[in-house]
């Protein structure tokens, strides 16, 4: 018991950045899976989908780009590629939840 003590406080006192980007990463991805079926529903435009992604998930998307920034910068990478990084990483999240909605409203 008293060598988990420790290590419980070294591991309550350890960065959390990661975590930052874990947690940001996984609100931004569910926000934009929640999009997807009530835009089938109302069978939205591909445009009009994109548009209700900056509306409904705007605010997750910032807080990730920011986590990411911040972990990115922490390991010593520039600003404008740790911007870079962080424009990379939404897009392909972004872009999957597009390819899927496509998909999905096709049928």
């Amino acid at each position: 018991m008293f060598v988990t003590i420790p290590l419980m406080l070294l591991l309550a006192a350890a960065p959390q950045s990661g975590d930052a980007v874990g947690n940001g990463r996984k609100a931004y991805s569910e926000c934009l899976s929640k999009q997807i079926q009530p835009a089938i529903d109302k069978k939205l435009s591909l445009g009009d989908f994109q548009a209700v992604l900056k509306t409904e998930c705007g605010a997750k998307e910032a807080a990730f780009r920011t986590a990411i920034v911040a972990d990115d910068r922490s390991s010593g990478m520039s600003e404008k590629d740790a911007q870079s990084d962080a424009d990379d990483q939404i897009s392909e999240y972004r872009d999957k939840i597009i390819g899927e909605y496509e998909d999905y409203s096709k049928s």
